[in-house]
């Protein structure tokens, strides 16, 4: 009987290596900040129930939308991130900005709102904005290299 079985090796020697390599470089550049989607996603989705997680659904409801509509942008940003990250992390910029509006928004849109409602929201801006430069940090040294 012939041996038919084939010894495993080192993909190195193949001729192809570093064509393979670079064109994973490729597929994969810009995913730097690929644990910071979920994050976002999260901010995102816990902005939009916060209305009803701390109850101020009857005495904010101009917030209320404004929160919900705000939390659903960022969530639907966090998967632009994960789907397409090369043409979306330019938007990073505009997370940070949404961020600080989630903060002053509190004042703008909510009318003498408690403490609980402005913690909250300085507390959701606070990450959104962090997570944005984190996401917006990675974009611009990703562009310089």
């Amino acid at each position: 009987m012939s041996n038919v079985s084939h010894a495993r090796s080192d993909i190195s020697g193949h001729p192809d290596a570093s064509e393979m390599r670079a064109r994973y470089d490729r597929v994969m550049g810009g995913r730097d900040v690929a644990l910071v989607d979920a994050p976002v996603f999260l901010v995102g989705l816990y902005c939009a129930v916060s209305p009803w997680v701390l109850h101020f659904t009857a005495s904010q409801p101009a917030l209320v939308t404004h929160n919900l509509v705000m939390g659903i942008a960022i969530a639907v940003l966090a998967l632009g991130f994960t789907a397409m990250p090369e043409r979306m992390y330019g938007l990073s910029w505009a997370i940070c900005a949404m961020g600080a509006w989630i903060i002053v928004s509190t004042w703008v849109v909510g009318s003498s709102p408690d403490a609980g409602i402005v913690i909250n929201n300085i507390i959701v801006g606070g990450l959104t904005v962090l997570l944005g430069m984190v996401c917006a940090g990675a974009a611009a040294r990703t562009r310089k290299t």
